[in-house]
């Protein structure tokens, strides 16, 4: 990602990195989360958000973004089976400048599956440093 908000360009789609679906995690998160759930039904539409959430987070610890002001338009295609890869992409869909120290990023984010199928998305709005 590059290094300020007027670096970013629109279409640019940068990877949030890969993650897999784990069975041990997946058991204990439908004991913990998701009673009735069963892991043959793959991982449940809460897990799937964890990790989109978790490959974001670890993402924009580099990036000028000071704060996420929303998580918009979620949309859960499939529930991955345990141990499916599962690839994060962010693409830029616009950006406005607010005044001269920030400016507001509208992203899409996807989670893939190993076949390159569309499993989560979602679109998020970020406050970043120019």
């Amino acid at each position: 990602m590059p290094a300020s908000f007027d670096d970013i360009q629109i279409g640019q789609v940068v990877s949030l990195g890969a993650a897999a679906v784990d069975p041990d995690v997946l058991a204990a998160f439908l004991i913990a989360f998701t009673p009735g759930w069963t892991a043959d039904r793959g991982a449940p539409d809460a897990m799937v958000f964890a990790i989109w959430a978790r490959l974001d987070a670890i993402a924009h610890t580099d990036w000028p973004q000071t704060k996420r002001l929303g998580v918009d338009a979620l949309r859960w295609v499939r529930n991955p089976p345990a141990g499916e890869l599962l690839r994060g992409r962010m693409t830029v869909m616009a950006k406005d400048p607010v005044g001269e120290g920030k400016g507001i990023v509208i992203c899409q984010h996807d989670l893939l599956d190993e076949a390159g199928r569309l499993v989560f998305s979602c679109l998020t709005r970020g406050v970043f440093a120019r």
